[in-house]
């Protein structure tokens, strides 16, 4: 942290606020000029984003890419179930659940990568310690580190001293995010991203600037000097930064229709801040609610529908721009749902379940196998596909980074870009 004039700790959480949050405490330590370079530079070498989504609860797979010719599935469900003339039909034995008409417009166009039974060896039910894992991509957690996507960052961004070079939107950035090096920013709402500091914080920056011009006179200098003059770069960096994403939230002009939801609102935002060319390689967004341990199949139904307005709508207004054609979108979530319902008209926490990979540069399809109904472990779906596959052929299919750099192992890939 930075000492101001008077003693008192700068806190940066203070520094940007209006929806704004701090994972892990981001240091911006050069000025604006830096950070438009950072933007200049990567807008030659990589002009490739990606959006990380989490359907957060544990999506139930059997019920997202439903298997409706299987007579297993059939005989496993009673109001969760749907027979083939209740489903988006990708082929004679699989098919999409109904309300994601806009899914099923993109997988026709080529455009929806469909990842099936995606897991990993003896994988774990809690909600909180599956996402440590999917977070990180290690068994080990939290524990072991910084995210994937922070690893990612130090292996391909590794020079970047850009406060935007991963942007979540919403309330917590996910731990995926975490990095010891390139800490996200978490923004609620970028149009309300912006400077701000209580009365005594103002007066230490314009203090700080004050005696720095006196010293400057003086002709004299000391360690003090550089304290306040790195005081001044990061309230400096804090206001350049809030003003790029005002402003690119402010100025933009969507080219679909986003339905009314507070996710579809989320999406909304990140297609401004890609259009607003601001470096960012790595956004994030989440979607909660898919915890239906009752109920489930009203719950599931608009879910679904949710999901797929947004999406359909957000990959819609990429495909106006370059930027936009040049963004992939990853969907994932902690676990899948048990086979068979429970006493609630509900499903349990299980195990595999599918992911997803859209985009315009995405070569879409069916990759991994179906995992089996019969053969279970203790009632769920044994994974066919690590997830870790599917992170590996971001990084290196998309990013053009060693996947082993950032997964710390060589998992085998899946051809998802052309």
């Amino acid at each position: 942290m930075h000492q101001s004039t008077s003693d008192s700790r700068l806190d940066r959480r203070g520094v940007l606020v209006g929806g704004l949050s701090v994972f892990g405490g981001l240091a911006l330590t050069s000025p604006a000029a830096s950070a438009a370079r950072w933007v200049a530079s990567v807008a030659e070498s990589s002009d490739r984003s990606l959006v990380l989504i989490q359907l957060s609860g544990g999506n139930d797979g059997l019920a997202t890419v439903i298997p409706y010719a299987d007579d297993d599935f059939q005989n496993a469900r009673k109001t969760t179930r749907r027979g083939g003339g209740n489903v988006l039909k990708l082929d004679d034995y699989r098919g999409l659940h109904p309300g994601l008409t806009r899914f099923g417009e993109l997988w026709h166009a080529g455009k929806l990568a469909i990842v099936e039974g995606a897991g990993y060896p003896d994988q774990l039910r809690s909600h909180f310690k599956a996402l440590e894992i999917w977070h990180t991509g290690r068994r080990a957690g939290r524990v072991s580190g910084d995210g994937w996507i922070g690893r990612l960052t130090d292996a391909a961004w590794n020079d970047a001293d850009h406060p935007e070079l991963v942007v979540h939107v919403g309330a917590i950035a996910p731990y995926a995010l975490h990095s010891s090096t390139h800490p996200p920013c978490s923004l609620e709402s970028p149009a309300g991203y912006q400077w701000h500091g209580d009365r005594a914080e103002s007066r230490s920056y314009a203090g700080a600037g004050a005696e720095l011009e006196a010293r400057r006179k003086r002709a004299g200098g000391s360690g003090r000097d550089a304290a306040l003059a790195g005081l001044r770069r990061v309230l400096d960096d804090a206001r350049d930064s809030s003003r790029r994403i005002r402003r690119a939230a402010a100025s933009y002009v969507a080219a679909a229709r986003y339905p009314r939801t507070p996710f579809a609102g989320n999406l909304h935002d990140i297609a401004a801040l890609i259009e607003g060319d601001l470096g960012t390689r790595v956004f994030s967004a989440e979607l909660g609610g898919f915890d239906t341990h009752a109920s489930q199949r009203a719950t599931h139904d608009g879910l679904m529908s949710t999901l797929d307005a947004a999406l359909g709508a957000f990959i819609e207004d990429l495909s106006y721009s370059e930027a936009g054609r040049n963004t992939v979108v990853l969907v994932f979530s902690e676990f899948g749902r048990r086979v068979a319902e429970n006493g609630s008209a509900g499903h349990d926490h299980g195990q595999a379940g599918p992911m997803f990979v859209l985009g315009h540069k995405v070569k879409g399809g069916l990759y991994g196998a179906h995992p089996s109904l019969t053969e279970l472990d203790k009632g769920d779906l044994v994974f066919t596909t690590d997830f870790r596959s599917v992170y590996g052929s971001v990084i290196e299919g998309w990013f053009g980074v060693d996947h082993a750099t950032v997964l710390g192992r060589r998992f085998p890939l899946l051809p998802l870009f052309p």
